[in-house]
């Protein structure tokens, strides 16, 4: 089995004003964005394993969910640390696009990132929550930028 680390970013693209958002490491720790405006960016590094019979499998801190179904949370609201908030929410952004993009290099992800984009207000008006599509072509392996 061997491993590499991917970095991910993560757009949320038109979020509701004043209203606080975080990524989900673990079951409790959040990460405040690496970038807040024009949209919300943000970043984290993703173990990408190749099993010994040839498969991707995500693993890290922000990685959630079963293996053949993994995802990273985003949290608004008081999920996010926004007391007082009336928004509780969480938008689950799946990794699997990722795993035939990533087969085509056979795992290795030097010198690259996933990148991927999503709404970040729902149809009420809030911010976005569940699992959210994501805009565009869906996750793109980029040239890494500093």
């Amino acid at each position: 089995m061997t491993a590499s680390e991917l970095v991910v970013r993560i757009r949320v693209e038109s979020p509701p004003p004043d209203v606080a958002w975080a990524l989900q490491l673990g079951r409790t720790e959040l990460s405040p964005p690496t970038r807040c405006s024009p949209h919300l960016e943000f970043e984290a590094s993703v173990r990408v394993v190749v099993g010994t019979n040839g498969e991707l499998d995500f693993r890290g801190p922000a990685v959630q969910g079963p293996r053949a179904g993994r995802f990273i949370y985003l949290t608004s609201g008081t999920r996010a640390g926004q007391f007082g908030s009336c928004w509780d929410r969480r938008a689950k952004v799946s990794l699997e696009g990722l795993r035939p993009l990533l087969a085509q290099r056979f795992g290795d992800t030097s010198g690259t990132m996933g990148v991927a984009s999503i709404a970040g207000t729902s149809r009420d008006g809030g911010p976005a929550c569940a699992s959210v599509p994501l805009l565009g072509v869906g996750w793109s392996v980029v040239p890494r930028t500093g």
